[in-house]
């Protein structure tokens, strides 16, 4: 039996640990395909503790984004050929080999790096979700997001640039925000957490802002709802303050007709999960293929160091993706 390395991730003691196994090489059932990893991009919630993506104390092979070439194919598979490039999702993606359901699969663009087609999917289901599905965001539209140097704000940023909507980011680091200047930001505000009303109402006056990308979650709830315009629409699409509750201005939500709605993939059943990927390919794969949109890797590491790669994940320093490469 041929065997590779994959890593395996578990909760213990409050927090997330990695390690790493010899298990055997997953053979492609049908509808699947088989792919040799090349990298693998790492998601902030899986690897904060109590985010619902892991039992406690039990183990489990980690990440679930990567890019490789196909390696086999299982029956009914026409759509790909052994020696394709791919990207998509991949359970257990810290591996060297993995498989991936070929209707989720998506080819990747010759423009894209191993790394970049690596860090596309995830986030781009994200972006697609809360910008084009269900923000409906338009042509000069004001776009607000709070935590604008994660990787899902400068995809964001990225696709409402391509939209030709008007872009605020905040974030804590002056320095973040004079680099995501240059991928195109219009306007930084330097802040952490809450407070920030006054800052953006001096950019956009009182008309607000037309869509608000929130990964940072409750504790900056209230001003994002307070910076709405008339029919504005929020998306929360995380919570890495670790804050589920918040108070919510009714009679703001009522008067402003607005639209409050999650982005999260942990409820879709395998038929939404491929109509999204259905939109993803129709609306951002373009936009990759042409460098409109491509993901940003701000660090790549080698497959043995995952836990670095960790831990640079939770020091939070980073602008855009963190990868693992797998060589």
């Amino acid at each position: 039996m041929t065997t590779m390395k994959s890593w395996f991730i578990r909760t213990e003691a409050g927090a997330m640990q990695v390690e790493l196994r010899e298990v055997p090489v997953p053979v492609p059932g049908p509808g699947q395909v088989g792919v040799r990893i090349r990298a693998a991009a790492l998601n902030r919630g899986e690897f904060i503790a109590g985010h619902g993506l892991h039992t406690s104390g039990t183990a489990k092979p980690a990440g679930f984004e990567a890019a490789g070439e196909v390696t086999a194919v299982g029956d009914g598979v026409t759509a790909f050929q052994v020696g394709d490039r791919v990207m998509g999702r991949v359970d257990g993606a810290f591996s060297q080999h993995g498989t991936m359901w070929a209707e989720e699969a998506l080819h990747a663009p010759a423009a894209l790096s191993w790394e970049q087609a690596s860090a596309f999917t995830v986030v781009g289901v994200t972006v697609h979700d809360a910008l084009i599905a269900q923000g409906r965001l338009a042509a000069g539209e004001w776009m607000l997001v709070p935590g604008i140097s994660s990787g899902v704000g400068v995809a964001a940023l990225q696709v409402a640039r391509a939209i030709g909507a008007r872009t605020i980011g905040l974030s804590g680091s002056a320095e973040k925000l004079a680099r995501l200047k240059d991928l195109g930001l219009e306007f930084g505000v330097q802040v952490r957490g809450p407070g920030f009303v006054p800052a953006v109402r001096e950019i956009v006056g009182e008309r607000g802002v037309d869509l608000v990308v929130n990964p940072v979650g409750a504790s900056v709830l209230p001003d994002c709802v307070e910076l709405l315009g008339f029919e504005g629409r929020l998306a929360t699409v995380g919570y890495v303050d670790g804050l589920g509750t918040a108070p919510l201005d009714v009679l703001a939500l009522h008067k402003k007709r607005l639209q409050l709605f999650g982005v999260s993939n942990k409820m879709r059943q395998m038929t939404h999960r491929i109509a999204a990927v259905r939109g993803l390919a129709r609306d951002l794969l373009p936009m990759a293929a042409d460098g409109r949109f491509v993901p940003r890797v701000d660090r790549v590491f080698d497959f043995a160091e995952l836990p670095a790669a960790q831990r640079a994940m939770e020091a939070n320093t980073h602008l855009g993706k963190i990868v693992l490469r797998v060589g």
